[in-house]
């Protein structure tokens, strides 16, 4: 991780510089990790039989009501639990839950609007929630070792290894598993986690961030949506009430008995943490999941359609597509990005989005006949991972929704002069103590250690490098993508983001302005194997 104003932004975009060749040296420590170019990871293959395409009605998540609004404050309560859902046709699986769904019950915030949620924790393990994509106070965000322990938790009673990058010293603060933190906040069974509300409109999403053991605990079911709203947005006429959609994409893969099926070295998430061998690159199912059912099926009426696209896959990249069964496709017009609306609507054929990454696209069936069907596919799947879910078209309706040419005026304006430094990070596979990991600039993850220092208010470029796929996610912060490969972003790019996709070998600058809170924060890869296995770093904003 390094601090420089002396490598040529042409030399590190285009050659890499030294940087470059820690990713050609990374690039060869993961080629055996990394079998399929169009995604980081390997595919589990469900024992279960699966069912069809195109036969599961869609579900809505509901829409969590507060418990108090007094005080200009919302506030929620949400108990994190064991439940057994039917997620495949007459299948009974065992999750763990927010609130007893997956996805978890969303909450609909309005800009400026304080919300509290109390989260109880019912789980047999410890757990930490993270809404990804606020702008929240240290104390809340989220951080991994900010444990809220269960009722009777008890630590193993001897140190084991920790993850896949290394033998870590044990610590019996509260109780707390892992390495040792001295600025843990542990609480026991229950938390309040306090979100000010003080950003532009967006869909974020909240899942679990326990150290070491974020990806099963996402797989297991521990994600849920949360969207902030306002007044100017209401106000652009975009599609709305049942023509918004959020659609909460993931895969998964079922054992013989409908299990949830991960390869887990402790399959209690307990002690140790880590994944089979084989697996180290990131965990695929085969089976795609939209709100937590197999390949759905919707019905709309022949009008246009907000959809607000999350990539909660654990490692699984997506390229999406939506294609009428006489192989037409249909434009997905862009008004939004992870961190709310763009300046203006940006037209793709096609959509790549990386794990964690949000789009809001608007889909027009006003073309698509009645009984006519438009399936959303993944260009870079195979087999049963090609599709994703489908539309039908089942009446005509009237539509008063426009897509306005102007969508939003409040999008920073940064500039390259601005930055007070420039970063340079490697995103790259290596070797800890003997095993694999995934490393930031050469180091895994240590909650004791300062990473990055910065001012409040401060404005900086980031380059980053990977060797395989890496969705790079900053804590508290939006950013604007500078350039990818010495080159312009591309057109997914616009916008504010808090999660961008680096592919295998690329280079990308990123700008940003380090405002809203002090305290720390993290960094990291959004591949939840990767971030398991090291590949996190401390942002502290001072």
């Amino acid at each position: 991780m390094a601090e420089t104003r002396g490598i040529g932004r042409r030399q590190f975009l285009g050659t890499g510089g030294a940087l470059g060749l820690t990713a050609v040296t990374g690039l060869t420590a993961a080629a055996g990790l990394a079998r399929h170019p169009a995604s980081t990871g390997d595919e589990l293959r469900s024992g279960v039989p699966l069912p069809p395409a195109f036969q599961v009605p869609l579900p809505l998540p509901s829409v969590l009501k507060p418990v108090s609004t007094s005080g200009g404050v919302d506030r929620y309560e949400i108990t994190q639990r064991e439940a057994t859902l039917e997620v495949l046709p007459g299948v009974k699986t065992p999750m763990w839950t927010y609130g007893g769904t997956f996805p978890g019950p969303t909450i609909e915030a309005r800009r400026g609007r304080p919300v509290t949620v109390t989260h109880h924790n019912g789980l047999p393990v410890p757990t930490v929630v993270h809404l990804h994509g606020g702008r929240t106070p240290a104390a809340s965000d989220g951080y991994p070792t900010d444990l809220v322990l269960p009722e009777n938790w008890r630590e193993p009673a001897s140190p084991t290894t920790h993850g896949a990058h290394g033998a870590h010293d044990m610590s019996a603060k509260d109780g707390m598993q892992g390495m040792q933190d001295p600025k843990a906040l542990v609480t026991r069974l229950t938390r309040d986690y306090t979100f000010p509300t003080d950003q532009r409109p967006t869909l974020l999403w909240y899942h679990d961030h326990r150290m070491d053991f974020t990806a099963p605990a996402i797989w297991r079911g521990l994600a849920g949506l949360h969207i902030i709203r306002d007044d100017a947005e209401d106000s652009l006429d975009l599609p709305s009430g049942r023509r918004e959609l959020p659609l909460m994409i993931a895969d998964r893969a079922f054992d013989e008995h409908g299990n949830l099926h991960y390869p887990s070295l402790d399959p209690t998430l307990r002690n140790q943490p880590g994944v089979e061998e084989a697996y180290h690159a990131g965990v695929l199912g085969d089976v795609i999941l939209v709100n937590g059912a197999p390949w759905p099926v919707h019905e709309v009426d022949a009008a246009r359609y907000r959809m607000r696209v999350l990539n909660a896959s654990n490692a699984r990249h997506y390229d999406l597509e939506a294609v009428t069964d006489d192989g037409r496709r249909l434009d997905l017009v862009q008004v939004g990005a992870d961190q709310g609306l763009l300046a203006a609507p940006v037209t793709h054929r096609t959509l790549p989005i990386a794990p964690a990454e949000r789009y809001d696209v608007v889909v027009d069936f006003a073309k698509v006949p009645v009984g006519g069907r438009v399936r959303i596919v993944n260009r870079l799947g195979s087999g049963r991972t090609r599709d994703v879910m489908a539309f039908r078209v089942a009446r005509r309706a009237a539509d008063h929704s426009r897509i306005p040419r102007v969508l939003s005026h409040d999008l920073p304006n940064w500039r390259r002069s601005d930055a007070r430094r420039t970063r340079d990070f490697s995103f790259r596979a290596g070797r800890m103590h003997g095993g694999h990991g995934w490393l930031i600039g050469g180091a895994s993850f240590d909650p004791a250690r300062s990473d990055v220092t910065t001012r409040l208010g401060d404005i900086e470029v980031w380059r980053l490098i990977a060797d395989v796929h890496h969705p790079v996610h900053l804590h508290l912060v939006g950013f604007q993508v500078l350039s990818r490969g010495g080159k312009k972003p591309l057109p997914h790019d616009a916008g504010l983001k808090d999660t961008v996709s680096l592919r295998p070998g690329e280079a990308a600058e990123i700008i940003t302005r380090f405002d809203g809170y002090r305290g720390r924060y993290l960094f990291h890869c959004h591949n939840a194997e990767h971030e398991d296995m090291g590949m996190m770093a401390n942002l502290d904003i001072i």
